[in-house]
Order: C-alpha cells, then sequence, then structure tokens
C-alpha cells in the first residue's frame, strides 16, 4: 500500500513539474490573457453600470412626478376643506400619503443607486488604472524575453568555432584575401607595362619633347606668347595722332 502511495506521489510531483514548465514556458502569454480578459470584465462592468445610472435617472424622474402629484391632490384637499367636505377631504389625504410613502421609498432608492454608481465608477478606475500599468509590464516584459532570446542566439552562434558568425567572418577574410592578391597582380601588371611595354617609349619620348605631345606642347606655348605679346601693344588712334601733331606758328 505504500509503495502505490509513493508511486501517486511521484505522478502527482511530475504532474505538477509539468503543469510549473508549462506555465513558465508560457508566462507571457498567460500574462497577456489574464489582461485581456480583466479588460473584457471592466467592459462588462461599464454595461452594468450604465444600466445602474439608468435606474437612477427612472427612480428621479419618479420622484419628480410624485412630487407634482403630491402638489396637486393637495390643492384638491385644500380645495375640498374650502367647500367644508370633510370626509373628502380625509380620502384625499390618505391619497396624498400613500403618495408621500411611495416617493420616500424612490428618494431611498435613488439615493442607493447614486451612491453604487459612485463606488462603481471608482472601481473602474481603479481597475483600468492597474491594467495600463499591466500592460506596460506586459511590453516589458516581452522585450526583455526577445533581448534574452537574441542574447542566448548570438551566444549560441558564437560559442561554436564552426557556427554561423565564425564561417561568415572566415568567408569574408577569404574574399578581402582574394581582392589584395588581385590589386596586387593589377599594380605589377602596370609597373611592368610602364617599364617594358609601348608605355615605356611614348612617356620618354614625351620626356624628350618627340612626338605629337611635346610638338603640341610647343605650338600652344608659342601661341600664348604671341597672344600676351599682341596684348602688350596698343593700337594707334589716328584722331589722337593728329591731335597730338603740334600746330604750325602763325
Amino acid at each position: 500500500m505504500s509503495i502505490f502511495s509513493k508511486i501517486l506521489t511521484a505522478l502527482r510531483g511530475s504532474a505538477r513539474e509539468i503543469g510549473e514548465s508549462v506555465v513558465d514556458n508560457n508566462a507571457t502569454r498567460i500574462y497577456e490573457q489574464e489582461i485581456h480578459e480583466s479588460k473584457a470584465a471592466i467592459a462588462k462592468a461599464k454595461q452594468d453600470l450604465t444600466l445602474v445610472m439608468a435606474q437612477e435617472k427612472a427612480a428621479q424622474r419618479e420622484i419628480e412626478r410624485l412630487d407634482k402629484e403630491v402638489s396637486r391632490y393637495e390643492e384638491h384637499a385644500l380645495a375640498a376643506l374650502d367647500k367644508t367636505e370633510e370626509k373628502l377631504a380625509e380620502e384625499v389625504a390618505a391619497h396624498i400619503a400613500e403618495l408621500e410613502t411611495e416617493r420616500a421609498a424612490q428618494v431611498k432608492a435613488q439615493a442607493e443607486f447614486a451612491g453604487h454608481i459612485v463606488n462603481l465608477k471608482g472601481l473602474i478606475r481603479t481597475a483600468e488604472t492597474r491594467i495600463r500599468e499591466h500592460e506596460r509590464e506586459l511590453a516589458v516584459a516581452k522585450t526583455t524575453e526577445s533581448v534574452y532570446r537574441a542574447t542566448e542566439s548570438i551566444s549560441t552562434s558564437m560559442g561554436s568555432g564552426a557556427s554561423t558568425l565564425g564561417n561568415a567572418r572566415e568567408s569574408l577574410e577569404r574574399i578581402k584575401q582574394r581582392h589584395t592578391q588581385a590589386a596586387d597582380r593589377m599594380a605589377a601588371a602596370e609597373e611592368l607595362d610602364a617599364e617594358f611595354g609601348n608605355r615605356a617609349l611614348e612617356k620618354r619620348l614625351a620626356d624628350a619633347g618627340i612626338g605629337d605631345t611635346g610638338a603640341r606642347k610647343g605650338e600652344v606655348l608659342a601661341r600664348l606668347k604671341a597672344r600676351r605679346a599682341g596684348a602688350a601693344q596698343p593700337e594707334a588712334n589716328p584722331e589722337q595722332g593728329a591731335s597730338d601733331k603740334p600746330a604750325d606758328d602763325a
């Protein structure tokens, strides 16, 4: 019997561990669902509050109606007394008493409704404030959980030598190495061409002033010198020369 009892205890312990594991793994989802249900409960409470407010308004209207009825029958009672109709006046007074009793009940109901409205509004405001706080906490919890998942993913990736990040770094290094080798080959080819190819010969001819480049450079320089010399000599003005000639003596 004790063995079966221990087995049952172990099963209950396993069930508890499984339940706690499920709750822990879905804590954020459960928290969010609880907030959703609380908001639904508040919406239902607001609907109930509108019913209470409607009953309070109905009670207020009934009180106003009864006040008018009491005033009307009081005038009837006074009119009966003026005509010495004592019995009729007593009947009207009895009816006024019934109206006043009903009015007192309506006043009490209206006061109770008003008190319930104040209490319900306060509870709803408090609940809405707490829900907003929980929604902020839920947003922080979701963000924190996302950060934890990202950190765990990065840690797992970086923890292995053959990880994705490691492979990506190796690929990048190989690409850089190929680019460096290609640049070195291009630089070497240009160096050889400059030393042994046609470019070397053309460069030596240009340095010696031989060839199209050298001749063109000399022509351009001569043209610029001629333009500068022409600009330095002012053009002769005939009128100015005539005016500058000395006049004959009279």
